[in-house]
């Protein structure tokens, strides 16, 4: 079993005023002479970590991280206007130019890895490899699966917590409801839907409860732009053109090396994405992880990971 690389600080910092009215927060870490690699963060709305940088061996990587808008150090935070998949994608493009990288490998994991993906269709020929992990192609069924009908079967105590902030008569699209409060002025409403929503993902993301874990997604700052964010996207069925949008522009990446690790008892996102794409995409390698959830953290999730990196480094 792989462990994480030791610690590291970034030696560059910086925002990025990619609008009018947004501003992302970027950090470069590793070697500067290093092949590029561009860490591409969960949620929509979840922001990195000092840990993210871990994955990858610092004396062979050039390693780009960022927060995506809305969340962690960028500005404004918790902010939805202007805030869609294709803004992300934008934004990606803006910082490779401004750090002068030509072409970089991307990694990204549970919705990281639907705006890899979406990245990675629109700009191909910037895209030496993809590294993803608990695949998540923002399909209906998948937003059903964990937010409407299906995880609830198997974690109803916490499906019960859920629901709370929700009335039994909105309970029927409980996405909508959950962005009604979400987006409402009255902050103790927004709160108390914020932890539910959070909390609700926490609290099944590993295969073994983690109450620390649990706890870090309930904080306050940070439930308030994981699950408004969340929400926002999702309500808008991440603003992709068509259901299965993804699959449907496949072929478009077919020939960029690829790695996708998935936890077998990954509730958040469940095995079925990542076999569908797999199967449409043979060139790619599935790596189930047969004793994980969903959480970049389960031990054989995160060996798997820092496998990837290291033979993407020698590509």
């Amino acid at each position: 079993m792989r462990e994480f690389y030791p610690e590291i600080e970034a030696y560059q910092t910086g925002h990025l005023q990619v609008s009018d009215l947004h501003s992302i927060y970027y950090e470069q870490v590793g070697n500067p002479d290093g092949k590029p690699v561009v860490f591409v963060h969960g949620g929509p709305g979840g922001g990195v970590d000092p840990s993210m940088r871990r994955f990858f061996d610092p004396k062979v990587w050039r390693i780009v991280l960022f927060d995506q808008r809305g969340c962690g150090k960028s500005k404004p935070f918790s902010e939805l206007k202007d805030n869609t998949t294709w803004d992300l994608v934008s934004d990606m493009e803006k910082l490779r130019m401004e750090l002068n990288i030509e072409k970089w490998t991307v990694f990204g994991g549970s919705w990281g890895s639907t705006l890899a993906l979406s990245y990675a269709i629109n700009h191909a020929n910037r895209v030496t490899g993809l590294i993803l992990r608990g695949i998540f192609l923002l399909r209906k069924k998948e937003i059903d699966w964990f937010y409407q009908d299906g995880a609830s079967y198997l974690f109803p105590d916490a499906w019960a917590k859920y629901l709370e902030p929700i009335p039994e008569v909105e309970r029927h699209d409980l996405v909508t409801a959950f962005y009604k409060r979400l987006t409402s002025p009255v902050k103790e409403i927004r709160t108390t839907a914020a932890k539910a929503w959070s909390i609700w993902e926490g609290s099944t993301s590993k295969l073994f409860f983690d109450p620390k874990f649990v706890e870090r997604f309930g904080g306050d700052e940070f439930a308030d732009a994981f699950a408004r964010i969340e929400c926002h996207y999702f309500v808008n069925k991440g603003f992709f053109p068509e259901d299965g949008w993804i699959l449907k522009n496949v072929d478009k990446i077919r020939h960029i090396p690829a790695w996708i690790v998935q936890g077998r008892y990954d509730v958040v996102c469940p095995a079925t994405s990542a076999y569908e794409l797999n199967q449409a995409w043979p060139e790619s390698k599935l790596h189930i992880i047969p004793d994980a959830g969903h959480s970049a953290s389960e031990p054989g999730i995160k060996s798997k990971l820092i496998e990837a990196t290291d033979f993407f480094g020698t590509l």
